[in-house]
Protein backbone atom coordinates (compact mmCIF):
# COMPACT_ATOMS: atom_id res chain seq x y z
CA UNK A 1 0.00 0.00 0.00
CA UNK A 2 1.07 3.30 -0.56
CA UNK A 3 1.69 5.91 2.11
CA UNK A 4 0.07 8.83 0.34
CA UNK A 5 0.56 13.06 1.12
CA UNK A 6 -3.05 14.16 1.88
CA UNK A 7 -3.56 17.48 3.34
CA UNK A 8 -2.32 20.51 1.89
CA UNK A 9 0.06 21.49 4.40
CA UNK A 10 1.92 18.36 3.15
CA UNK A 11 1.83 18.69 -0.54
CA UNK A 12 3.03 22.92 0.36
CA UNK A 13 6.19 21.24 2.23
CA UNK A 14 6.59 19.55 -0.77
CA UNK A 15 6.66 22.49 -3.36
CA UNK A 16 8.61 24.73 -0.89
CA UNK A 17 11.16 22.39 0.21
CA UNK A 18 11.11 20.26 -2.66
CA UNK A 19 13.66 19.65 -5.95
CA UNK A 20 11.15 19.49 -9.06
CA UNK A 21 12.94 17.61 -11.99
CA UNK A 22 10.89 17.79 -15.29
CA UNK A 23 9.91 14.90 -17.90
CA UNK A 24 7.35 15.28 -21.34
CA UNK A 25 4.77 14.30 -18.95
CA UNK A 26 5.57 14.33 -15.13
CA UNK A 27 7.05 16.06 -12.86
CA UNK A 28 8.30 15.39 -9.88
CA UNK A 29 8.86 17.11 -6.73
CA UNK A 30 10.69 15.69 -4.13
CA UNK A 31 11.73 16.82 -0.20
CA UNK A 32 13.71 14.78 2.14
CA UNK A 33 11.07 13.63 5.25
CA UNK A 34 12.29 13.22 8.70
CA UNK A 35 9.64 10.95 8.68
CA UNK A 36 10.30 6.49 8.02
CA UNK A 37 9.65 5.65 4.54
CA UNK A 38 8.27 7.02 1.18
CA UNK A 39 5.44 9.02 0.91
CA UNK A 40 3.76 10.36 -2.39
CA UNK A 41 0.84 12.71 -3.69
CA UNK A 42 -0.89 13.07 -6.84
CA UNK A 43 -1.26 16.22 -8.53
CA UNK A 44 -2.99 17.38 -12.14
CA UNK A 45 -1.48 20.55 -14.33
CA UNK A 46 -4.22 23.09 -14.03
CA UNK A 47 -4.01 23.32 -17.62
CA UNK A 48 -6.16 19.94 -17.98
CA UNK A 49 -8.66 21.47 -16.31
CA UNK A 50 -12.04 19.56 -14.45
CA UNK A 51 -12.38 16.93 -17.29
CA UNK A 52 -12.94 12.71 -16.75
CA UNK A 53 -8.95 12.27 -17.11
CA UNK A 54 -7.59 13.30 -13.94
CA UNK A 55 -9.03 10.64 -11.70
CA UNK A 56 -8.02 7.99 -14.28
CA UNK A 57 -4.75 9.94 -14.65
CA UNK A 58 -4.26 9.60 -10.71
CA UNK A 59 -4.82 5.62 -11.34
CA UNK A 60 -1.91 4.84 -13.84
CA UNK A 61 0.35 7.27 -11.63
CA UNK A 62 -0.36 5.29 -8.44
CA UNK A 63 -0.21 2.00 -10.11
CA UNK A 64 3.32 2.89 -11.89
CA UNK A 65 4.44 4.12 -8.47
CA UNK A 66 3.51 1.16 -6.69
CA UNK A 67 5.58 -0.85 -9.07
CA UNK A 68 8.70 0.76 -8.23
CA UNK A 69 8.03 1.33 -4.57
CA UNK A 70 10.41 -1.78 -3.69
CA UNK A 71 13.17 -0.19 -5.05
CA UNK A 72 12.96 2.96 -3.51
CA UNK A 73 15.06 3.64 -0.36
CA UNK A 74 15.19 6.29 2.12
CA UNK A 75 12.90 9.29 3.57
CA UNK A 76 11.47 11.16 1.17
CA UNK A 77 7.95 13.08 0.18
CA UNK A 78 7.22 13.31 -3.35
CA UNK A 79 4.67 15.10 -5.74
CA UNK A 80 4.14 13.62 -8.85
CA UNK A 81 2.26 16.37 -10.89
CA UNK A 82 0.82 15.63 -14.59
CA UNK A 83 1.09 17.53 -17.37
CA UNK A 84 -1.89 17.96 -20.20
CA UNK A 85 0.63 15.35 -22.14
CA UNK A 86 -0.05 13.07 -19.75
CA UNK A 87 -3.71 12.28 -21.14
CA UNK A 88 -1.97 10.18 -24.63
CA UNK A 89 0.69 8.75 -23.12
CA UNK A 90 0.89 4.70 -22.63
CA UNK A 91 1.55 3.27 -19.25
CA UNK A 92 4.57 1.84 -19.97
CA UNK A 93 5.53 5.38 -21.27
CA UNK A 94 4.60 6.98 -17.33
CA UNK A 95 6.35 4.02 -15.83
CA UNK A 96 9.18 4.70 -17.05
CA UNK A 97 8.92 8.40 -16.89
CA UNK A 98 8.62 7.79 -13.42
CA UNK A 99 11.70 5.71 -12.89
CA UNK A 100 13.79 8.22 -14.98
CA UNK A 101 12.52 11.08 -12.87
CA UNK A 102 13.15 9.41 -9.18
CA UNK A 103 16.99 7.98 -10.84
CA UNK A 104 17.34 11.57 -11.50
CA UNK A 105 16.65 11.87 -7.71
CA UNK A 106 18.87 9.52 -6.65
CA UNK A 107 15.64 7.95 -4.58
CA UNK A 108 16.18 4.18 -6.61
CA UNK A 109 18.16 1.48 -5.35
CA UNK A 110 21.62 0.64 -7.10
CA UNK A 111 19.95 -2.18 -9.00
CA UNK A 112 17.57 0.03 -11.40
CA UNK A 113 19.91 2.40 -13.97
Amino acid sequence: MIATLKKNKEFNFVYRRGDPRTAPHLVAVVAKSKYGGVRAGFSVSKKIGKRVFPNKGRGRRKEAFRALLPNISGNYCVVFIARASIENAAFSQIMEEMRILLNKHGMLAGDEQ
